[in-house]
């Protein structure tokens, strides 16, 4: 990949052989000398297990939180968004296939200076409110992201990821002191769609879910693919599950379209006012993703708005010290809210 600099990677074993044994994700990989985990970007330098990835950067970008996407979490502010390569999955669909499963071009930023530039963006416009790790899959980036988070609390700054959740329970729970808000991408809810369809099993996903609850601020999402994961009864199963964890827990139906290996039909736009009505019977807050429509926080209690939104455009006016203005109750969430 030309990556260049490189660190020695964390929760890994080395083997009699030669051979490396990484344990951060679920596939648990033994990686032979010479040779690369699924992700791409560990590799078994002389047994011992390097990230390549560490500290090279694909994208950047100042984006509303609201594009993560994170509601209720500073609604209204900005947020300055980094990605690497590779991922732990390889779901046929993905949208950053680009980054994701090619070799696209990057360049060094260490975690210092990822801080500097964090602190620097931003103005009254758009004020921005820390670093959200993201576009490819943070959780295999996992030593800068660390690295990094401890920076940027240590700055003030809040630190964001937006993650498939595909994660052993050691490195997470070690990682989540320094988060202060996930979004997790739950792909589907039965094993045969994540086996077929996405390269992995559903059970981690569920477990990183259940752990991160009351730990950071949690929002998940779900990409409706056609005919693969958006049956009702599927739907319905997960919409029980996210109730039985916490109702209040943000759900986002996001719209498939065509890309990288896909090619079926975008989702009809029925299905996902089908999912959206189904979540709405047992959970407080529910939105629609990729459909070109508002996305109102509206009071579970009275029905009043709360906060206004158009594309990424907010209006607050709803809320008063973060509880409804009509009847008080709390809107769930978290830091300041802005019209922007």
């Amino acid at each position: 990949m030309g990556l260049g600099k490189g660190k020695e990677a964390l929760f890994y074993d080395q083997l009699p052989d030669g051979a490396a044994h990484c344990r951060l994700c679920p596939r648990l990989c033994t990686v032979r000398e010479g040779g690369n985990g699924f992700c791409r970007v560990r590799k078994n330098t002389g047994g011992i297990l390097v990230t390549e990835n560490y500290g090279r950067l694909s994208s950047a970008a100042l984006d509303p939180i609201e594009k993560k996407p994170l509601y209720h979490f500073y609604p209204g502010h900005y947020i300055l968004s980094l990605g690497t390569l590779g991922c732990n999955l390889r779901c046929g669909f993905c949208q950053n296939w680009q980054i994701a499963h090619r070799d696209a071009p990057t360049r060094y930023l260490a975690p210092e200076e990822a801080v500097r530039m964090a602190r620097r963006c931003g103005d009254s416009d758009h004020p921005n409110v820390g670093i959200a790790y993201t576009y490819s899959e943070p959780l295999i980036w996992y030593e800068y992201v660390r690295d990094t988070a401890r920076l940027a609390r240590e700055a003030g700054l809040k630190n964001v990821l937006v993650t498939n959740g595909y994660i052993e329970r050691e490195p997470l729970l070690e990682l989540v002191p320094l988060i202060d808000a996930m979004n997790v991408d739950v792909k589907g809810f039965t094993d045969q769609y994540y086996r077929g369809s996405c390269s992995g099993r559903l059970g981690p996903v569920l477990r990183t879910v259940e752990l991160v609850h009351g730990r950071c601020h949690l929002e998940l999402t779900t990409l409706l693919v056609t005919g693969l994961n958006d049956d009702p009864g599927d739907i319905g199963r997960m919409v029980d599950w996210v109730a039985g964890i916490d109702p209040a827990i943000p759900l986002h139906f996001s719209r498939y379209h065509p890309d990288f290996e896909f090619d079926r039909p975008a989702t009809p736009l029925e299905v996902m006012e089908r999912a959206r009505q189904t979540a709405q019977a047992r959970l407080h807050y529910v939105y629609l993703g990729n459909v070109g429509e508002a996305n109102d926080t509206v009071c579970p209690s009275c029905g009043a708005r709360l906060i206004g939104r158009k594309g990424y455009r907010t209006e607050a006016g709803g809320l008063a010290g973060g509880a409804c203005a009509k009847c008080g109750r709390t809107a769930d969430v978290v830091g300041d809210a802005r019209s922007s």
